[in-house]
């Protein structure tokens, strides 16, 4: 979830470097943040509470060459001072994104060993053992392979031996880690985002891999030392800005029909699909996800088993990764995450890989971690996401398991020309309608109305139900409103008891085969004094009693009617967010990229 970076080049940029690369890494945290750079062969090290802006406020011009910074998300410790990196022992210097299993019995041993401890964390405990270990085998390479082999868990390090004040080491395992490089410069990042304005030269590393960067030069080991091989990166400018808009995530919101529009073209023709790996051979998939990338599973289960005929199943990553799983050769895993990186849905691609089960990634970030680890690959074209609760990224996924449906309906014979046609036709049209919701619809109203309450339910059945599960998640992310997603007719199994005078109730109605079934629903918790907010299609809009309030979304063919559905919720959310004065784009205790279990 932390993010790191480090640098070792001319005097004059080793400071703006490192703050201009958190700034653009904040998203992976942001309760604290540190830089320790070298001056004068001494190590200096400024540290601050909250956004890097309050770090950048204490760093004052200086001249070095070399250094390594730090924004976290707390894992071990409240955010404090002394929590936050860069952390120091006897002769290291390190910042760490990751977690230390073992820290307990590391700690243990070391204290009988007469270290000592100050803070709260793990990353500490990584520290005095690196330490440790580098005074009795007096050479960094020794000393950090000797770590290895006792640390358990996830780290990715930067580090600075005072000893040699001219370079900079790295080390990985399950934790995102790049090497960048120019003429006169070195650098390292948990994304290539934090350091695409400097480079595009770039070094993944691998599982294990240490790196010695010195002199313009860099060197890994691995089994045996071994050159680095560099790749050309292409990637999009990360440096966007709000274009006028008052947060990121609403500028994200209206970006969405030009990225529905950029992720489905590549995939259509004037008949039907093209650029999708042939999946039909497969009789079972499992969708592998975490937030709201598993929500875009629940969706994809529904419209793949409704138009394909192939069983899907849905499970969420950290508990796949753990559990027996019954798969075969003829069952494909398919894992979501916009950022590539997150570590459960890594660790359960890995899982199925090891197994000999073949993988597609849906991916927003080609050169992740997971996009080059599974066998096949469909990214999505949603482009950088900044603010934390994503929107655009997910309609892409969403999208991307319409094509996936799409095309297993053609290869299976299961559509006839018609409606091959309307699909299609649906598909031209789709970013338009998208830009006319955009355009007409109006939550303002209904958000001054509910924002000052507590508790708010989604209701829905089948495939709206899915979509209901987005749209209470994207309310809590941001408005920190305690809500919950239920299937309209499991509500007066219990949960109804919640449901008090007033209480607002958001329905989401578009099937027209049910949605009398979930009308009925709505009424009894109605007639327990919910406030009813109905969200409908044009097509099933009619003046009844079982609302008090509703929003019309558009009709499309039924395929990609979801995508549609989404968009009242995220405005809805963003606009009770803003009335509660909520931080959107950065809401608190969130990161946009979970790289720790």
């Amino acid at each position: 979830m932390c993010g790191i970076i480090g640098y070792i080049g001319r005097k004059e940029k080793t400071l703006p470097v490192l703050i201009e690369g958190l700034k653009a890494l904040e998203y992976r945290g942001y309760d604290s943040a540190g830089i320790a750079y070298q001056k004068n062969n001494k190590i200096n090290i400024i540290k601050a509470v909250g956004r890097i802006s309050n770090l950048e406020e204490k760093i004052t011009p200086q001249d070095s060459t070399l250094g390594i910074g730090h924004t976290r998300w707390a894992t071990h410790g409240k955010p404090s001072i002394k929590n936050s990196h860069p952390h120091q022992a006897g002769d290291i210097t390190l910042v760490h994104n990751g977690i230390i299993e073992n820290y307990v019995e590391l700690k243990q041993t070391l204290s009988e060993k007469g270290y000592q401890f100050h803070t709260e964390t793990d990353t500490e405990v990584a520290a005095v053992f690196i330490d440790y270990c580098y005074q009795s085998a007096k050479n960094m390479i020794s000393a950090l392979k000797k770590a290895q082999k006792r640390l358990k868990g996830s780290y990715a390090f930067g580090i600075i031996n005072h000893k040699e004040p001219n370079v900079i080491y790295a080390m990985k395992k399950e934790s995102p880690l790049v090497l960048g490089k120019t003429e006169n410069e070195l650098f390292l990042a948990s994304d290539p985002l934090a350091i695409s304005s400097h480079t595009k030269e770039i070094c993944y590393l691998k599982e294990g891999s240490i790196a010695k960067l010195e002199n313009n030069k860099v060197t890994l080991f691995e089994e045996k030392e071994i050159t680095p091989t560099w790749t050309t990166l292409n990637i999009e400018d990360s440096k966007a800005d709000k274009n006028g808009y008052e947060h990121y995530m609403l500028k994200e919101i209206y970006e969405q029909p030009k990225v529905i529009e950029n992720t489905i073209k590549p995939y259509l023709t004037e008949n039907g699909t093209q650029n999708i790996p042939d999946l039909h051979k497969y009789h079972k998939i499992q969708i592998v996800a975490c937030g709201s990338a598993y929500h875009t599973g629940l969706v994809g289960k529904y419209i793949i088993e409704k138009f394909a005929n192939i069983p899907v199943e849905v499970e969420i990553a950290s508990e796949y990764r753990y559990k027996k799983v019954f798969y075969d050769k003829k069952t494909l895993v398919i894992v979501v995450s916009q950022s590539g990186e997150t570590a459960d849905t890594l660790a359960s691609l890995r899982k199925a890989n090891q197994d000999g089960i073949d993988t597609l990634a849906i991916v927003n970030v080609i050169t992740s971690t997971i996009a080059r680890e599974a066998k096949y690959i469909l990214p999505v074209k949603a482009g950088t996401e900044i603010a934390v609760a994503t929107t655009k990224a997910y309609l892409a996924q969403l999208s991307m398991f319409s094509l996936i449906a799409f095309e297993l309906a053609l290869k299976n014979n299961l559509l006839s020309e018609k409606e091959t046609e309307d699909i299609l036709y649906s598909y031209q049209t789709l970013p338009k309608q998208i830009k006319n919701l955009l355009k007409n619809i109006n939550v303002k109203e209904i958000s001054e109305k509910v924002y000052k309450h507590n508790d708010i339910f989604f209701l829905g059945r089948g495939i709206d139900y899915s979509i209901c599960t987005e749209a209470s998640l994207k309310l809590k992310e941001i408005s920190y409103i305690h809500s919950e997603a239920y299937a309209a007719g499991e509500l007066k199994h219990g949960t109804i008891s919640l449901i008090e005078e007033n209480t607002p109730v958001f329905s989401l109605i578009t099937d027209k085969d049910i949605y009398e079934k979930t009308i009925s629903n709505i009424k009894e918790v109605k007639a327990r004094g919910a406030n009813s907010i109905a969200i409908i299609t044009k097509e099933l809009d009619e003046e009844s009693d079982y609302y008090d309030e509703k929003i019309i979304v558009p009709n499309t063919h039924t395929l990609l009617q979801p995508i549609l559905n989404i968009i009242p919720f995220q405005l809805l959310s963003y606009e009770i967010a803003k009335l509660r004065g909520c931080d959107i784009d950065k809401p608190k205790n969130l990161a946009k990229s979970v790289t720790v279990e």
